[in-house]
């Protein structure tokens, strides 16, 4: 996993502010992602990702929805793997919400009916 332990807006060791990601999902297809944000927390750690298409007009017609993952250890390696409980997803969410307000206008509201 790429470690990404920077708020946003600040810098990396390298000098550059954004980092990205490659994640292979279960059925092979290859999807880069910007590391938005990332916390640690007593239940863990969490990673906020925005998915970055290779079409530039994809790109651009994006919702700009992010991918929340939680890090977890697997045969003794750091992987990144979905919330199955709801309840912690939206208190993760809630805190990369918080986290992230004041750099990005959010839509909030539920236009999918």
């Amino acid at each position: 996993m790429a470690e990404n332990r920077n708020r946003p807006g600040e810098t990396d060791e390298s000098g550059f502010g954004e980092n990205y990601i490659s994640l292979t999902d279960e059925d092979g297809v290859e999807t880069e992602f910007k590391i938005v944000d990332s916390i640690d927390l007593d239940e863990g750690s969490y990673v906020a990702l925005e998915p970055t298409p290779d079409d530039p007009v994809a790109y651009l017609n994006s919702d700009g929805s992010l991918v929340i993952l939680k890090v977890v250890e697997e045969d003794g390696e750091e992987i990144l793997a979905t919330i199955d409980d709801d309840d912690e997803y939206d208190e993760i969410a809630d805190i990369f919400m918080g986290r992230l307000s004041d750099l990005y206008d959010f839509d909030t509201d539920d236009d999918s009916e």
